[in-house]
């Protein structure tokens, strides 16, 4: 049976007020044998403090709200790990919801969290509408957004520079000699979709070759959609000799339905992916992709979101963290040029620092 702060205040004979100071650390004097007393009934009846009832009364909880458009894609769970890591080390919880990219549970679980029930929020947007991002900003609530954030709404973010990974991707793919380079994206209401499809576009731009739409496919970033994206490709008979998919989970579902079709990788189609989750060193042949440090994001989200709650400089920073080409087997330069792939991964690999915008 729980014990209660009235309960603890009789067994001290002392108020319950008494009580509430001495277990909440209170800067109110409290006589010494005093507080002995109601330390001892304390530990006897062994109380525990309402945390929950405290924090409303303080306007503190404690824990911080984040917030993940899906928690099944392994991008996501590693971001989450770092802000688990340094919220615990401040003594912090982490209240995790998924939005399942739907923007009306996105601005369910804001209301509902912003409502006291945490002290900040971190969290990766579901689409460029700013309506409620701008309300929250206006109220004041501390927020950091990871990973996606349109612009313009004036709130701190961690990102990466998606234009620069997609475009060092398909780079990578014409260097190896392909011009009929597929591509499969997310919804066009990502801000991160629009970044990565720019970033193709500028390498094919750049070596002159003309883009072709019917080789452009939104695969809503599962490994479903890259896969109907392929399908798509093969029943329009469309010529393709290689693919960019915009993350690793598409690129996986593409991967699968070639081999389906019978289609030998890397040797009749390379793929190349984006986020490096760590099936992708894992599925066979080994994918390439562009690697976003997931972990580091996430950690400085967290700090940063610290910094806000201790009153720090409120004024907004976007941090756009450099992402780095990692070759495997699956772009098929092993086959094309055997003896230049650690030259090849040397020359592209990118600085992993930060850069303030």
């Amino acid at each position: 049976m729980t014990v209660t702060i009235r309960e603890v205040a009789q067994a001290a004979r002392v108020s319950v007020a008494t009580v509430s100071r001495v277990v909440s650390g209170s800067s109110h004097p409290v006589r010494p044998d005093t507080r002995s007393r109601v330390l001892a009934a304390v530990a006897r009846l062994r109380y525990q403090p309402n945390l929950v009832a405290r924090g409303l009364k303080k306007r503190v909880t404690r824990t911080i709200g984040l917030i993940v458009p899906d928690i099944s894609n392994p991008f996501f769970p590693a971001i989450a790990r770092g802000i688990e890591d340094v919220a615990s080390r401040a003594g912090l919880g982490v209240l995790l919801c998924n939005t399942y990219e739907d923007l009306v549970k996105e601005r369910t679980y804001l209301n509902l969290l912003d409502n006291r029930m945490v002290d900040g929020l971190i969290f990766a947007t579901v689409g460029a509408n700013t309506a409620h991002l701008r309300m929250l900003r206006r109220r004041g609530v501390p927020v950091v957004l990871i990973a996606r954030a349109p612009d313009g709404v004036g709130i701190d973010a961690v990102l990466v520079d998606n234009r620069r990974g997609a475009r060092e991707a398909t780079s990578h793919l014409i260097r190896l000699g392909h011009q009929d380079i597929a591509f499969i994206g997310g919804p066009a209401s990502l801000p991160v979709e629009v970044e990565r499809e720019a970033g193709y576009r500028e390498a094919l731009a750049a070596a002159e070759i003309p883009v072709n739409p019917r080789l452009i496919f939104d695969g809503a970033f599962r490994a479903e959609g890259g896969a109907a994206a392929v399908c798509a490709l093969l029943e329009r008979r469309e010529r393709f000799t290689a693919i960019f998919a915009a993350n690793d989970l598409m690129a996986i579902g593409a991967m699968e339905e070639l081999r389906r079709r019978g289609r030998r990788l890397p040797h009749d189609v390379a793929i190349v992916g984006f986020d490096d989750i760590t099936f992708a060193s894992l599925v066979e042949p080994r994918l390439t992709t562009v690697a976003q440090p997931k972990y580091r994001m996430g950690c400085l989200a967290m700090e940063r979101l610290l910094e806000l709650l201790g009153g720090g400089d409120r004024r907004p920073r976007r941090l756009v963290l450099e992402p780095q080409l990692v070759v495997r087997d699956s772009c098929g330069a092993q086959l094309r040029h055997p003896s230049r792939v650690g030259r090849v991964l040397h020359r592209v690999r990118m600085n992993e620092g930060g850069i303030e915008r």
